[in-house]
């Protein structure tokens, strides 16, 4: 079965936004770009923009596609969409109890991340070099 997800990359100057993965959910323990699962017939940045208001509280203002990354982690197939969010209301925050930070680009490499989004942080990192 092929999940459907859409993810943010909340910038705001050299950083980013990123949160820890529960440790009972699937790819848990580990960092991501928050976003999550698409609705049935919803379309992907409609999905971006109502998963970051339930998920960590912002209204986003102003986003632009980024890349799409399909992944098999062998129990689960996705296909995430990735969003750059550059504009966007409120403070971002963990609201489902999950830790989040604002990390510079250049530190993305001191966290782990699940492999699909691996080449969301080598392509952020190539743009700050």
């Amino acid at each position: 079965m092929l999940v459907k997800v859409a993810a943010g990359v909340i910038l705001r100057n050299d950083s980013v936004f990123i949160a820890l993965r529960q440790s009972n959910q699937h790819q848990g323990d580990l960092w991501e770009f928050p976003g999550g699962k698409c609705e049935p017939s919803e379309a992907v940045d409609a999905a971006l923009v109502r998963e970051l208001k339930e998920e960590c509280g912002i209204s986003v203002t102003e986003h632009s596609f980024f890349k799409t990354i399909s992944h098999d982690y062998g129990d689960k197939q996705v296909e995430l969409h990735f969003y750059k969010v550059t504009g966007f209301k409120d403070e971002p925050m963990g609201k489902e109890g999950q830790e989040v930070r604002w990390v510079t680009v250049s530190d993305l490499l001191y966290y782990e991340f699940p492999e699909a989004n691996k080449v969301i942080v080598e392509a952020l990192m190539a743009e700050v070099t």
